[in-house]
């Protein structure tokens, strides 16, 4: 379990979602874009939420691990879909060769 510290916001999440929420952050910042994802938290009340986040240049994001014995809400398919994303930043699908152009009645010699 970790500790994120949001904005003025305070969360606790298991250590993958915390670790990729923070990855895709920085990869995010080093190319001048920026997104929001969801992933499940438990709040400073004690209860489940669900917390959305806007990642960019200028998140101020900050993780801390925690000694703490509380069961992390699951975020297996989120944490997931973030990897699948910084996946398409570190290795972006390549151009597939372009067709030729179709040769016409302009592309002979007897044209010019």
């Amino acid at each position: 379990m970790k500790h994120v510290t949001f904005g003025e916001k305070s969360l606790f999440m298991g250590d993958d979602a915390a670790d990729v929420l923070l990855e895709y952050a920085r990869l995010l910042a080093d190319n001048g874009s920026a997104d929001t994802v969801t992933l499940h938290a438990i709040g400073p009340d004690g209860s489940t939420v669900e917390a959305s986040f806007l990642l960019n240049v200028s998140t101020v994001l900050m993780i801390e691990s925690t000694h703490s014995d509380v069961q992390p809400p699951d975020n297996a398919e989120a944490v997931d879909e973030i990897r699948s994303r910084i996946d398409a930043i570190l290795r972006p699908a390549t151009m597939p060769a372009e067709e030729p152009w179709p040769q016409t009645d302009y592309d002979t010699p007897e044209a010019i």
